[in-house]
């Protein structure tokens, strides 16, 4: 377990630091994301046909913001984790689920003056995957 909790803060920090390095234009959403190593709806790379399943979905509702992955929950396969970061590569907020889990969904609460984001879900299976989004 303590291996794949490496493995999740070196990907988590790794693209958090890439999508924050890149000035960020007005929307988040045309934010460039690196090839092979992180996966969107727009650019799902070899896994085009999981992008449904994958792609978390950001949903704002006054200061919180739910995060869903339509992604059935198995032992052999399951969402691992949401974040959700700010465009500065800050973690704003971070749920881990346990393949007993009936959903993998998540709310956070959106500190003040945050307005362009990212949602990230990781796949035990299909890699990590992030929404862009703005309030």
């Amino acid at each position: 377990m303590s291996d794949r909790r490496e493995f999740l803060k070196v990907s988590l920090a790794a693209a958090a630091g890439m999508a924050a390095a890149h000035v960020l234009p007005a929307s988040a959403e045309s934010a460039p994301l690196p090839d092979g190593i992180v996966y969107s709806a727009e650019k799902p790379g070899k896994w085009s046909d999981k992008v449904k399943s994958h792609a978390p979905v950001a949903t704002v509702n006054g200061n919180k913001v739910s995060v869903k992955t339509e992604h059935s929950m198995s032992e052999e396969h399951y969402i691992v984790r949401h974040t959700l970061v700010s465009k500065t590569g800050e973690v704003l907020g971070e749920k881990t689920f346990h393949p007993s889990d009936k959903e993998a969904v998540s709310v956070f609460e959106i500190p003040a003056g945050h307005t362009a984001l990212f949602a990230t879900s990781f796949c035990n299976r299909h890699d990590f995957w992030v929404t862009a989004f703005t309030i």
